[in-house]
């Protein structure tokens, strides 16, 4: 792991192989270490980026009554620091959200946007009741005693997690900081963020698992129809963590997507 000193912030990352770059934002309740199929497989064509955002993994707490802008703003720090913009901005679940809001408060660092079973926000993606519902669900996590606290999300995959996978899981679980996943929640229940895909001037993949239950792909169709000349791939047998339960696929789309839409220095 590599850092970076930002407006008061340790921001970890790490950073593999050389080419144009690939920046990885994961989703809540993970770290960088979800984007380890990637890191391992993607470093032989790009420069590839996975960080911890602040409020997890090994970067700094969040302050307190952070926003959607904070991670958005600290996010383009770090590439700015490393100057790997305009880049590759692959975001999965909550972090294809930041992905967003990075684009647009900073879009001249975004050479391609890639939305990985991700939302618009909840708000932005889901009925009203399911919001709710989840909210409910958060809270009741949130509350649980300290040895009774499991913030593994249910329907992450399309069967079992992988076997190759599970020890993975459970150490990014362990590690997983209740104070950051009671405002990312927040924050996504109230975050909409579908007025900004019409405007999205990015080339734009959509990769999706075709069992996610947490962002079905009716949200996906949401995003297709949505952002101009957007590309959807479906991903089979696949649900939520797409990238960690089918990484052959994934890593093989997002090598063809990156290819064919180099980024362009500004």
């Amino acid at each position: 792991m590599k850092f970076v000193e930002t407006n008061g912030l340790t921001i970890a990352y790490e950073r593999v192989g050389e080419g144009h770059p690939l920046v990885l934002v994961h989703g809540a309740a993970d770290d960088s270490r979800i984007w380890h199929p990637q890191l391992a497989a993607l470093a032989d064509e790009f420069t590839v980026l996975a960080w911890d955002e602040p409020g997890a993994g090994r970067s700094s707490d969040l302050p307190d009554e952070w926003t959607l802008e904070g991670f958005a703003d600290a996010l383009a720090a770090l590439i700015e620091s490393l100057q790997l913009g305009p880049a590759h901005l692959a975001g999965m679940s909550w972090g294809g959200t930041v992905a967003l809001e990075l684009y647009r408060r900073h879009p001249g660092l975004v050479a391609t946007l890639i939305m990985i079973d991700t939302y618009a926000g909840w708000k932005g993606s889901l009925p009203a009741d399911e919001v709710r519902a989840r909210v409910a669900g958060a809270r009741r996590m949130l509350s649980a005693p300290p040895a009774e606290f499991d913030p593994t999300f249910p329907g992450l995959f399309a069967g079992d997690p992988p076997a190759a996978h599970v020890e993975l899981l459970a150490a990014i679980a362990a590690d997983v900081r209740p104070a950051t996943l009671e405002q990312e929640l927040a924050i996504m229940a109230e975050t909409d963020l579908r007025g900004l895909l019409p405007h999205v001037a990015v080339p734009t993949l959509l990769l999706w698992g075709d069992s996610d239950v947490r962002s079905p792909l009716t949200v996906a169709r949401q995003f297709e129809e949505a952002i101009p000349g957007t590309k959807l791939v479906v991903i089979e047998a696949a649900g939520h963590l797409s990238s960690l339960e089918r990484p052959e696929q994934v890593n093989a789309a997002l090598r063809e997507f990156c290819r064919a839409h180099p980024p362009r220095a500004t």
